[in-house]
């Protein structure tokens, strides 16, 4: 091979890299933050998590696979510091599991999600 070969060889790979390192990048990891107000072994709060994930799946979305969910069980004494915590993680969706009382301090915590 030639000099001159070569380098227009070493060029072209050079120039198609990027575009080779981008198809390769895995698809992003999406993030929903959940507030239940009540505690973790309460059996309607996990049937509704269970409603909610088995939703999602149903529509592509895995937890563990293309997707993150972040849930905090809170009582009164917490619920702040939780919806503060969730709303730190950076998702893209909050979700309050059991209406104003989880929606109410995740709206103190963010306008933004």
């Amino acid at each position: 091979m030639k000099r001159r070969d070569f380098i227009t060889l070493l060029g072209g790979s050079a120039a198609a890299w990027p575009l080779a390192a981008h198809a390769q990048q895995a698809e992003r990891i999406r993030r929903i933050g959940v507030l239940m107000y009540m505690p973790a072994d309460d059996a309607e709060g996990q049937a509704r998590l269970a409603a909610l994930t088995q939703t999602l799946r149903q529509l592509g979305w895995s937890d563990g696979g293309n997707l993150r969910i972040d849930t905090r069980w809170a009582n009164a004494n917490d619920i702040r510091r939780h919806a503060e915590e969730l709303v730190a993680l950076a998702p893209d969706v909050l979700v309050a599991g059991t209406g104003t009382a989880a929606a109410a301090p995740l709206l103190q915590a963010t306008q933004a999600v």
